[in-house]
């Protein structure tokens, strides 16, 4: 939409919550009041959920609401070829009207209003091959000085771009970079074309589930014409951006995963010697509370673990995964040792039907604000009161759009949020694969194949964040770093000086202090601050290519 109509939808939102009622639960919760059983898990009342409800804000009205809390840019752009209009019987959500009347003009921030300026913002979807088939956008470039590198962020399950919101004037400081932010196929503002799986083995499932995201990310790399980018992903996306990094090697110049999902073989067998589960699984991303985890500090982590790199020893983990993998080689499998905890036979049933979080959401009509307000009023309740209720409103206007890319999960995921292909068996392939030359032709046919020129990759740095009170499992990144290096060990067994120099593959952990799972949220100055490090890293690495090349 247009800065003044997006403006206005603002306007229109703020009007419509005055009154934070998570807010207003927050404090009653503060005093030790109660609102009732039900009241303490699902704080907004019925009242306001039907009016929620009833006002059907847009998503992309919503979106906006949620980006003009980036500091210096008070009117984002925000285009409206997708979720310009609440869900409707009579047409399909995230349909995508390509209308130039729906274009979003970029908004430049000049130096006078913004002292890391000038920067140009642009918000556009992004057009695919196929029916319905587009992805939204939204990027940030600095002015007056060339754009030398790419970093592109994804975001985890059911989520969207905009819960970044934090990061992007944060990492955009950077000289010489442009961030881009993606929704992933299917979730957010992109469009939702219908998720089918024709593929009859598990492995054939698999597969198809995650190239149905990771194959829209590499046609937008190819519209954009980016030969080589940092690619940066938060749980989800986190464990798509191995799956890209693995079917479409030469391309990243550094992987970046924050508390990625789908590492361990089996959560059971890596947690068998870390916390009791209750303190360290899936439910914890619906009970625990943000403020708590944002105001306390993990009393088993030491201060040398946090975003110290290659000495991290959190809970022991790091020592515990390297026994575990010294005993296997890359690629091996680890069978796990430990007993599985039986799910809940619902939970494993719902999961197996394929029966998302967000068709409850949808199903229920009136009540879902309701059911939102489970989950937002603890994710969020570490933000101000204004842009937690923006973020609310943001949530259930993308939770209730129809369902799309949500229901690649079960595929990817098995019962209790493990992969069915765990990224440990094949972590330690990326920046390892074949690929041609660059100075080598594209064959015009499939009989020129052999003839073509291909080499090893020579790596790439993967660095793996966690926050200090995640309930993801850590001991799986460091089991991940333990992959990778003796991945890197081995390659370089017998190379020469120059290839090792020539050698970019490393792994190293870090943890951001008094952050949970969504560590980009929870302790973002830290964490912009490690970015900006690793993308300060990524310029120093190609330049010294450029001089020895």
């Amino acid at each position: 939409m247009s800065a003044s109509a997006a403006s206005g939808s603002n306007g229109d939102l703020k009007s419509r919550s005055q009154q934070s009622p998570l807010a207003s639960q927050r404090a009653k919760e503060q005093t030790g009041s109660r609102t009732g059983p039900s009241g303490g898990f699902f704080p907004l009342g019925y009242k306001e959920g039907f009016s929620q409800w009833w006002a059907s804000i847009p998503a992309a009205a919503a979106e906006h609401a949620v980006l003009s809390y980036i500091p210096f840019l008070q009117k984002p752009p925000t285009h409206t070829h997708t979720g310009a209009l609440p869900p409707s019987a009579d047409k399909p959500p995230m349909s995508v009207d390509e209308s130039i009347s729906n274009d979003a003009r970029p908004v430049t921030t000049n130096s006078n209003v913004d002292p890391h300026g000038p920067r140009r913002w642009n918000s556009n979807l992004i057009k695919l091959s196929g029916k319905n088939r587009a992805l939204n956008e939204f990027s940030v470039e600095r002015l007056e000085e060339p754009v030398e590198e790419d970093l592109v962020m994804l975001h985890g399950y059911g989520a969207g771009l905009g819960f970044f919101y934090k990061n992007f004037e944060g990492l955009s400081r950077s000289n010489g970079w442009k961030l881009w932010a993606l929704d992933l196929l299917g979730m957010g503002r992109s469009s939702r074309p219908p998720f089918r799986v024709h593929a009859k083995d598990q492995e054939g499932k698999v597969s198809e589930a995650e190239n149905w995201f990771i194959d829209a990310l590499e046609e937008w790399r190819k519209q954009k014409q980016i030969d080589k980018f940092t690619l940066l992903g938060h749980s989800l996306g986190g464990y798509m951006a191995v799956a890209y990094a693995l079917k479409y090697p030469g391309h990243l110049k550094k992987l970046i995963l924050a508390s990625p999902v789908g590492i361990p073989e089996d959560p059971y067998a890596v947690n068998a010697a870390m916390p009791d589960p209750k303190d360290s699984t899936l439910a914890n991303e619906f009970t625990q509370s943000e403020s708590d985890i944002t105001s306390s500090s993990n009393p088993n982590l030491p201060e040398a673990a946090k975003t110290a790199g290659d000495n991290n020893n959190f809970l022991n983990a790091r020592s515990k995964a390297e026994s575990k993998g010294a005993s296997t080689k890359p690629g091996q499998n680890n069978t796990p040792t430990a007993p599985r905890k039986p799910l809940p036979k619902w939970l494993t049933y719902l999961w197996e039907a394929n029966i998302s979080p967000f068709s409850v959401v949808r199903w229920t009509g009136p009540l879902g604000p309701r059911f939102v307000s489970g989950w937002t009023s603890r994710r969020f309740s570490h933000l101000p009161p204004e842009e937690a209720q923006a973020l609310h409103t943001y949530s259930y206007s993308l939770f209730r759009q129809r369902g799309s890319g949500e229901y690649a999960l079960a595929y990817i995921l098995a019962p209790g949020a493990f992969a069915r292909s765990p990224l440990i068996r094949r972590v330690h392939r990326v920046g390892r694969q074949m690929i041609q030359t660059p100075d080598t032709p594209v064959p015009s046919s499939a009989q020129d194949e052999s003839v073509v020129k291909k080499v090893e990759e020579q790596g790439i740095p993967v660095v793996l964040l966690y926050g200090e009170n995640d309930w993801m499992d850590i001991a799986g990144g460091y089991a991940a770093e333990e992959k990778i290096n003796q991945e890197r060990a081995r390659v370089l067994d017998n190379a020469s000086e120059a290839e090792r120099k020539a050698d970019q593959g490393s792994a190293k952990v870090l943890v951001i202090k008094q952050a949970g799972h969504h560590v980009y949220l929870d302790g973002w100055e830290e964490f912009n601050e490690v970015i900006r490090e690793e993308m300060a890293d990524v310029r120093r690495r190609s330049e010294a290519a450029s001089r020895e090349g």
